[in-house]
């Protein structure tokens, strides 16, 4: 898949100033980056309009919301049926994000769940959606590693 854009030191650095500051103003993070105050502003405009930034949401633990377990749901669909099968997931409170795949499974779903019957609840209601041929399902037993891009943008920072 071929990259949309290519970000440079510079805007590397402000995104860095902004992953460890998310609330950060344009000031502060002219301040953070030694940039002045229209250059930050003025990158950040195209960094948004280029679709580099998404929409800002926090991150909330699901246990907070009563849902303390994680699974990936690994879906085989039929093809001709995926708009279909998409607008479906989309139905479901309990799918927070789900990735079309190459290779031998077709969907993986990340879902939340309060429990283990809740879980087994979740899948049935997928494994249920027309078009939906297969399930095999995954519970996170611990998670490792958190969504991060702050080494890669520490890589292109000291790109010369």
């Amino acid at each position: 898949m071929p990259s949309k854009t290519v970000v440079d030191p510079i805007d590397a650095k402000i995104l860095t100033a902004l992953t460890a500051e998310p609330r950060a103003t344009v000031i502060a993070l002219a301040d953070a980056t030694g940039l002045s105050r229209n250059t930050v502003q003025a990158r950040l405009s195209k960094l948004e309009q280029r679709g580099v930034l998404h929409s800002f949401e926090r991150r909330i633990d699901p246990s907070a919301l009563g849902y303390p377990l994680t699974a990936y749901i690994l879906t085989n669909v039929a093809q001709r049926k995926l708009s279909q099968i998409a607008a479906a997931l989309d139905g479901v409170p309990e799918v927070v994000e789900v990735h079309g795949l190459s290779g031998v499974t077709d969907l993986l779903v990340h879902v939340v769940a309060r429990d283990a019957d809740d879980l087994y609840r979740i899948a049935g209601r997928i494994l249920d959606i027309d078009g939906v041929e297969q399930t095999t399902t995954s519970l996170v037993m611990r998670q490792l590693l958190d969504y991060r891009l702050t080494p890669l943008l520490a890589q292109i920072t000291k790109s010369p």
